[in-house]
């Protein structure tokens, strides 16, 4: 088997054959193309994901260039603001990404079963010799044509097998087939998926079950929001060429997203009030066919005051090296606002305002610097906040 390992703003140069570096190149874990000089060079690029996968007899690791601290602290925050901010300081992030991932669910699985499994009530549709529930008439008709047993019944039963307790389960499951889970994670994950064992397994690749958060689940929103995180990580990807790359892959880029938009959302409605919409929908036309979705949007009165988009890193699609210029003068001229606001990783673009010729309008992009300790990036998240409340005093 051959493994690759580059960084993930880097590119190896690694020798495979024409099957090998066609299935990476169709797989959308990496970007690879032969080498122009060498029919068996291929340069590998990666796409924006880190962690492992296993594309044909192809072994990737995409290492992140954020340390691992780092961007579990962005993971947590995005998946619950309020539920692990101090979680890294208990992990071992030496070993790199998976094992500190896995050390993460199982901590907070283990806290969020600490007094035993939820129960709930699902609804059960079943034949049977005995009548519990109601009768389904129209399926005892139609199945048994006027004989009296068995009978098909529908009734609730209050069992530990719901959509809270599954997906905790298919997340502990998902990361027991991974390589480099240390043996202390791997006895912890085992201890977990015997105690969920009279909940129903999910098939892996299909959709997680939906789940509400209310009052009687709040003990376990942090694991279940990181346990969606790890088997969006962890399911298989079916390009357009039929390739299907097993592994787990952060995706980065939707990562950082979700961390600007909670932690602005959450700083704009704590300390100044209004409301913050994430993927706010608005239309560009009159007609109102041409729809768009800033990631976030924040109104005061019910009036939009403030727009923001986040990028892990700057666009540049062929023949359009400025798009996200383009995509934020569309959001600002369609919402009637005269500024809006690029948020970045620093590193992949500068800070930098921009004003846009016969329009008036303002282009903020700021830089978030990933690499400092989290309560500096929330410093930085601080002061363009309140940059963002500022305009709504002069709007």
């Amino acid at each position: 088997m051959n493994q690759i390992e580059v960084a993930e703003t880097g590119q190896a140069l690694v020798r495979l054959a024409h099957e090998q570096g066609r299935q990476l190149a169709d797989s959308g874990v990496v970007e690879a193309r032969p080498s122009p000089y060498e029919t068996d060079l291929w340069e590998i690029t990666p796409r924006g994901k880190v962690g492992v996968a296993l594309v044909g007899d192809v072994e990737v690791w995409v290492t992140p260039k954020l340390a691992i601290d780092r961007l579990l602290f962005l993971v947590g925050y995005a998946t619950d603001p309020k539920g692990w901010r101090d979680e890294t300081v208990h992990l071992d992030v030496r070993e790199g990404l998976i094992p500190a991932v896995t050390q993460a669910l199982w901590r907070q699985t283990g806290h969020a079963l600490r007094q035993g499994l939820l129960q709930g009530y699902r609804t059960v549709e079943e034949s049977t010799y005995v009548l519990r529930g109601r009768l389904r008439e129209g399926d005892q008709l139609r199945r048994h044509h006027g004989r009296v047993i068995p009978m098909e019944i529908r009734h609730d039963d209050f069992t530990v097998d719901i959509p809270e307790n599954q997906i905790l389960l298919a997340a502990v499951t998902q990361l027991l087939t991974l390589p480099r889970v240390d043996g202390e994670s791997r006895r912890r994950l085992a201890a977990l998926r015997a105690r969920l064992s009279e909940v129903s397994s999910l098939v892996r690749g299909t959709a997680l079950p939906a789940w509400h958060p209310s009052r009687l689940n709040t003990r376990y929103h942090t694991a279940l929001r990181l346990a969606e995180i790890v088997w969006q990580a962890t399911s298989p990807e079916h390009s357009p060429g039929g390739v299907i790359a097993n592994g787990f892959l952060f995706n980065l880029p939707k990562i950082f997203e979700d961390f600007v938009t909670v932690a602005v959302s959450e700083a704009l409605h704590g300390q100044y009030g209004g409301a913050a919409y994430s993927q706010y929908q608005c239309y560009l036309d009159e007609a109102l066919t041409v729809r768009m979705r800033p990631d976030l949007v924040w109104e005061v009165n019910s009036r939009p005051v403030a727009v923001a988009d986040a990028k892990y890193k700057q666009e540049k699609p062929a023949g359009y090296p400025d798009a996200d210029l383009y995509q934020l003068l569309a959001y600002c001229t369609a919402l009637r606002l005269p500024r809006g606001h690029l948020i970045y990783a620093k590193g992949s673009a500068q800070a930098a305002l921009h004003v846009v010729r016969h329009a008036g309008i303002e282009i903020v992009c700021h830089a978030l610097d990933l690499s400092e300790p989290p309560e500096v990036v929330l410093s930085q998240v601080s002061r363009i906040v309140a940059e963002l409340a500022a305009e709504s005093q002069t709007a």
